[in-house]
C-alpha cells in the first residue's frame, strides 16, 4: 500500500491478483467484510494528484500496466475530497474540493494506527460491525487494507448516495457502538477520516 503526499485529486486502485504478493495489504474473506484472515492477493494503491488529467495519465501509464499485469480484477476510483480530518503518517495529504456534486456516489476512507496494547480488544469488535455491511442498502463496494494490516488498518467503501452512507454511519446500532467504544477506549494512536465524491470509476475483470 503506497500513499503519495500531494494536495489535489485522490484516487484508489484495489487489485485482485492471481498470485500472493509480499507487497499486499489486507483483503477480506468476504468482499463486504473487514476482518481476517487477510488475503495477500488483494492490495490497494492510494494516490493523490495535482489535476484530473494527471490522475488519468497515471492510470493509463506504463507503470500501472506493469503493476496490474497479473490482476484478475482491478477497481479504480477517481475522487474529489469533500471532508477530511486527522492524519495519515503524521500528515494529511488531502485538499477539500469546493462546490462538489453531492448527487454522485460517495466514498469513505478511514485509516488508523491501533495502539499495540489495545489491538486484541479492537479486533474483537470488528466482525460484528463488518457483518452489518452485508447487503446494506446503498453500499456499492467495500474493502479493508493496510500498510501493516494488524496495526495500521484502513477501510474503503463506496455508497450510491450521501443519504445512504449517513444512514449506515448514524443509524446502524453496531456502527454507533463501535464509534462509542473508540471514544471511550481511545485505541488509535493516529486516525484519519475522509469523505469523497466519486467522479469516475473503472472496473476491469479477467473472464
Amino acid at each position: 500500500m503506497e500513499s503519495i503526499h500531494q494536495n489535489g485529486i485522490p484516487s484508489i486502485d484495489v487489485l485482485e491478483s492471481e498470485w500472493s504478493s509480499v507487497l499486499a495489504g489486507n483483503g477480506c474473506r468476504w468482499r463486504k467484510r473487514f476482518f481476517y484472515p487477510a488475503r495477500l492477493s488483494t492490495y490497494a494503491l492510494v494516490t493523490v494528484f495535482e489535476t484530473e488529467q494527471d490522475a488519468v495519465k497515471f492510470y493509463e501509464g506504463n507503470i500501472m500496466k506493469k503493476y496490474t499485469k497479473n490482476c484478475v480484477e482491478r477497481r479504480s476510483y477517481f475522487m474529489y475530497c469533500i471532508h477530511t480530518h486527522g492524519n495519515w503518517g503524521g500528515a494529511n495529504p488531502l485538499e477539500v474540493c469546493e462546490n462538489p456534486d453531492l448527487t454522485k456516489k460517495i466514498a469513505i476512507i478511514t485509516r488508523a494506527t491501533i495502539k499495540p496494547m489495545l489491538a486484541v480488544k479492537f479486533w474483537k469488535f470488528v466482525p460484528e460491525v463488518s457483518k452489518t455491511l452485508e447487503d446494506y442498502q446503498g453500499l456499492s463496494y467495500s474493502k479493508g487494507f493496510g500498510e501493516w494490516p494488524i496495526m495500521m488498518q484502513a477501510t474503503f467503501s463506496v455508497w450510491d448516495s450521501l443519504e445512504q452512507m449517513k444512514a449506515y454511519a448514524y443509524q446502524n446500532p453496531s456502527h454507533a457502538a463501535m464509534v462509542k467504544k473508540t471514544r471511550e477506549l481511545n485505541w488509535y494512536r493516529e486516525e484519519m477520516f475522509s469523505r469523497f465524491v466519486v467522479w469516475d470509476e473503472k472496473i476491469q475483470s479477467k473472464s
